[in-house]
């Protein structure tokens, strides 16, 4: 297959398969196969190959026996080869957009920014791989000297989940394929054209075989047990929930192996009583709608200032009530709809909750008449601490808000959970808005800003948000093994 058959994923199945290994399109080993469907209507796209673990283990020898080559490959040409598929991807937003929108339901707007923001992750690690590090120096009490070699960890393994069906992907593709390491990577269920469309690309920009091993699988636990089961896999990383990264950490723990885990959030957005309210309001709007709400960084609970309060719900009422929902392709529409049902149903779960509490609806969109998994934008007020919107992500277009006045009260509530991914703040006092970030217990913070991804930054969060980075310097370091050489070369 080459770029032109990435339409094809969307309409047919392929006559070779869908399991993309050592370089071939394969059919299940058992001929398997399982359904993608979409969430805008709930028909069915396509059927498409499900890996099991015979997949799995051939999967781990197809990058085992690829990685000799690759780890001695000059970064230079690592480093082509992945500017190539960052080239590749730009000139193809448009198709892989509507890909996106057609299995994940994102508006097109939203999916075209992550093909952007995907493809940034091949531009970043192709200037990365070319800058891993060695050192030598002289030992401080004499006679030998030091060398610090840095080497690839081996073959790795990863699972990524469906809200980002490209950009988790290439955020974990990318500084492992830099770094010197083959890829075992498993999409989730119900998004797996797109990750067979960058299986594909990076083929097409000249990516030697066995390399990139793509396994498409309604099987995740038979799929990743084999692979965390074999001594030959030396690095995993998840993105997911918190409540299956501790059951794959156990799993991991057996072999020891290298873990990245990127978990569950529950991100504040505070809004002080001196903050910009147009800007809040901008910030808010993107900190929460990205993506539908269906982002592990989106804004989770509003912690508003009471003197700002009623103008804040005012403005981020009157925005979210004007959000057009309906399916991702329809002109002005940004809001899709949710990934499955299951989702509405716990959304709906959470806020009924709040309702139940006490809490008021301040202020709604609107859905579309017929099928499809559709939630409106909800601004929520007078929510109680003890409403588990509170306490759980909600994963979509809910805005739970709630005041404060007092500064240590409001950290206090803010940081009483277990997750610390992301955090927002919105402040004119750069001062104070700094002094509250660092003591919000996140990984990551935005400061007047609704937006935190970048490539060129480090990804990840504290608690159990996660263990880990990814993107930026620290990237490739968790793909990386550092080793020391004394060497007697007396001085």
């Amino acid at each position: 297959m080459n770029l032109a058959g990435i339409d094809l994923l969307a309409k047919a199945p392929l006559a070779e398969g869908d399991v993309f290994l050592g370089g071939s399109w394969l059919p299940a080993a058992d001929g398997r196969t399982c359904p993608v469907h979409d969430p805008a209507t709930g028909d069915l796209i396509r059927e498409v190959s499900a890996a099991g673990p015979e997949d799995a283990r051939a999967a781990i020898e197809a990058a085992r026996s690829a990685a000799a080559g690759w780890r001695t490959t000059p970064p230079r040409r690592r480093s082509e080869i992945l500017h190539t598929a960052f080239e590749l991807m730009r000139e193809h937003t448009d198709t892989l957009a509507r890909l996106i929108v057609l299995e994940n339901g994102k508006a097109y707007r939203d999916a075209a920014a992550e093909v952007a923001y995907a493809a940034e992750f091949f531009r970043w690690f192709a200037e990365e791989a070319v800058r891993i590090g060695s050192s030598f120096a002289d030992a401080p009490a004499g006679g030998f000297r030091h060398a610090v070699r840095k080497h690839p960890v081996g073959v790795t393994a990863f699972a990524t989940p469906w809200n980002f069906p490209a950009a988790m992907a290439t955020r974990k593709i990318a500084p492992a394929l830099a770094a010197g390491c083959p890829v075992l990577l498993k999409p989730a269920p119900e998004t797996p054209l797109t990750a067979l469309a960058i299986a594909a690309l990076l083929a097409e920009a000249g990516l030697p075989d066995g390399l990139l091993n793509v396994l498409p699988t309604d099987r995740a636990p038979e799929v990743v047990s084999a692979w965390l089961g074999d001594e030959g896999v030396r690095k995993f990383s998840f993105t997911g929930s918190t409540a299956t990264g501790r059951l794959l950490l156990e799993q991991a723990a057996a072999n020891v192996v290298n873990v990245t885990m990127e978990l569950g959030g529950n991100a504040p957005f505070v809004v002080c009583e001196d903050a910009d309210i147009d800007a809040a309001v901008s910030g808010a709007m993107d900190a929460k709608m990205r993506g539908g709400g269906e982002v592990c960084i989106a804004a989770n609970r509003f912690y508003v200032h009471e003197s700002v309060a009623a103008e804040f719900t005012e403005k981020f009422g009157a925005a979210m009530a004007a959000v057009r929902t309906g399916p991702g392709m329809e002109d002005g529409v940004t809001l899709g709809p949710m990934i499955n049902r299951a989702a509405v149903d716990k959304i709906r779960a959470l806020v009924d909750d709040a309702l139940g509490r006490g809490a008021k609806i301040a202020a709604q969109g609107t859905t579309p008449d017929g099928p499809g998994h559709f939630h409106p934008a909800t601004v929520l007020v007078d929510v109680p601490d003890d409403a588990r919107i509170l306490h759980e992500e909600v994963f979509g277009p809910v805005a739970p808000l709630t005041t404060f006045t007092d500064e240590d009260e409001m950290l206090a509530r803010a940081n009483a959970t277990v997750h610390g991914l992301a955090s927002y703040v919105y402040s004119r006092d750069v001062g104070r808005a700094l002094r509250i970030a660092e003591r919000l217990e996140a990984g990551m913070v935005g400061v007047n800003r609704g937006l935190l991804s970048d490539p060129a930054a480090p990804f990840g969060g504290v608690k159990q948000s996660g263990l880990g980075r990814e993107g930026g310097r620290e990237g490739i370091e968790a793909f990386l093994e550092t080793q020391y050489i004394a060497l007697d070369w007396p001085l």
